[in-house]
């Protein structure tokens, strides 16, 4: 536009998404959950290679994952239900090399921008799943169903889902 009096050219300036404006630690609590696109990733069993450090994913969900949603049963409690799940903060974001490679946290604290089927871009729930991005379909035993460690060798994936 045209700025009276000054014949300048004057572009209005267009709200930024808070992720690409603040850091993590910056995020209110609301911004720092809406972040989480509801894959369900992070809620699979993975098993580390002790020699290599290779991390293998396996079909195996969180016994309080919800493999239809893929939503956590008691988000709420989970960390005090479930003695090793891990609670995401922005520190250990950065050091938790098992972060699925599409995970938004591990996306924002790299510097790069969320997928076009993030519920945050896309402002849809449902894209993240259309998209083959969650683990719904993938899921195929929850581990309260597995008794000897030895059981999650049957279920591990080609690579990460």
């Amino acid at each position: 536009m045209l700025d009276p009096g000054r014949g300048r050219v004057h572009m209005p300036t267009m709200d930024l998404p808070f992720w690409k404006t603040k850091s993590l630690e910056e995020m209110s609590a609301a911004e720092w959950e809406s972040l989480c696109d509801g894959c369900g990733k992070c809620c699979l069993s993975k098993l580390e290679d002790e020699d290599t450090g290779e991390i293998h994913w396996t079909s195996v969900a969180c016994r309080m994952l919800d493999a239809g949603t893929c939503r956590c049963r008691d988000y709420a409690n989970r960390l005090a239900l479930v003695p090793d799940c891990v609670g995401l903060t922005p520190a250990n974001v950065r050091t938790i090399h098992w972060l699925p490679h599409t995970c938004a946290y591990r996306l924002i604290a790299e510097g790069h921008d969320l997928y076009w089927w993030h519920p945050l871009v896309s402002g849809s729930a449902r894209t993240v799943h259309e998209a083959g991005m969650s683990v719904k379909g993938v899921v195929t035993a929850s581990e309260a169903d597995l008794a000897q460690p030895e059981d999650y060798f049957d279920h591990i994936l080609e690579q990460e889902p």
